[in-house]
């Protein structure tokens, strides 16, 4: 049996380094003024911008993630935790902060797990330390580390909209070898997770995740080729079922709140013009802006950018 492909660099990341750069804090304003603050030594912004976040586990996670991925994150999280030691808001910044560095190989795996476990320990309920870990252990531990992480993150918000696509994308990466097996395990998880949340959670659109992030895995192992608009990956009786699911879900639901929707927006729209369906690719395009996301667009190795607009210039062409 051969090994798996490498997995991909954290979060996600395209191996080629874009040309141009994409904005992880998608449409939220309120964080793209609080990441300037912080980029400029003013913290105090971000904690207001915490604080008012609340128990949204899932805005939470995707501010402190896209906040921790700031050179200046760690030093400036130092700094407010000695002005607030008992800030549960610092330590998880901090926490983040730290996993960031350890995953670009700047600080240890070690030190990164500690400060998770700290702010783990000052916040019990909430689920962003663990995401933390998850995030750590999705790019370098093992299957049990990974799926005993998850199942952390799940137990306090079970429809966590990151872990869920950080396990689809650790679990796609199993049996390279096997092609498209419509029973891979990827699938039965990520249906399984679809049907257990609510019906307006945005994680029925989890099934085409599953099938970009196989799609990566094969196409890199050489078993699917390179263009995914060529790829009979996408044209398959499972895949339009699939793909019509999350379609019609998006029309009916949309989940315009959601902190992380133009990413689900971004896989799905990938996923109609991939399968050909120019017209209703186009819709998603234009919902989506200006916020393009590097994956699934960088699967498996391409200049994200580059793939993003050429699909878009394509599926808008047709309208």
């Amino acid at each position: 049996m051969s090994p798996p492909p490498p997995p991909p660099p954290p979060l996600g990341r395209g191996r080629k380094r874009a040309v141009h750069a994409f904005d992880a804090a998608l449409d939220d304003a309120e964080l793209v003024a609080a990441r300037t603050s912080l980029a400029q030594g003013r913290w105090t912004a971000v904690r207001a911008l915490l604080a008012a976040t609340g128990d949204d586990w899932d805005r939470r996670g995707h501010r402190v993630t896209v906040l921790a991925q700031e050179p200046a994150a760690l030093a400036w999280a130092r700094d407010w935790q000695l002005a607030e030691p008992e800030s549960a808001d610092a330590a998880v910044l901090l926490a983040c902060a730290t996993v960031q560095r350890a995953l670009h190989g700047k600080d240890r795996p070690e030190r990164a797990r500690e400060a998770c476990d700290a702010a783990a320990a000052l916040a019990p309920a909430d689920p962003t330390p663990w995401l933390g870990l998850l995030i750590l252990e999705r790019a370098r531990g093992s299957e049990g580390d990974v799926v005993r992480l998850f199942d952390e993150v799940r137990h306090r918000y079970p429809e966590h909209h990151h872990a869920h696509h950080l396990m689809v994308a650790r679990l796609a990466e199993r049996r390279a070898e096997a092609g498209q097996d419509p029973l891979h395990e990827v699938y039965d998880f990520a249906n399984w997770a679809a049907e257990q949340a609510p019906a307006d959670s945005p994680l029925a659109m989890l099934p085409v995740v599953a099938h970009a992030e196989r799609y990566r895995v094969l196409a890199g192992a050489g078993s699917e080729s390179t263009d995914p608009a060529a790829s009979g990956h996408w044209v398959g009786r499972r895949a339009r079922q699939v793909m019509k699911a999350a379609f019609d879900w998006w029309l009916e639901w949309e989940g315009e709140d959601h902190p992380r929707r133009h990413l689900d927006l971004n896989f799905l729209a990938h996923a109609k013009f991939c399968e050909g369906r120019g017209a209703e690719a186009a819709a998603l395009f234009h919902r989506i802006g200006p916020h393009a996301t590097p994956e699934p667009w960088s699967y498996p190795d391409r200049d994200p950018y580059q793939a993003f607009r050429a699909a878009r210039d394509s599926a808008l062409g047709t309208v």
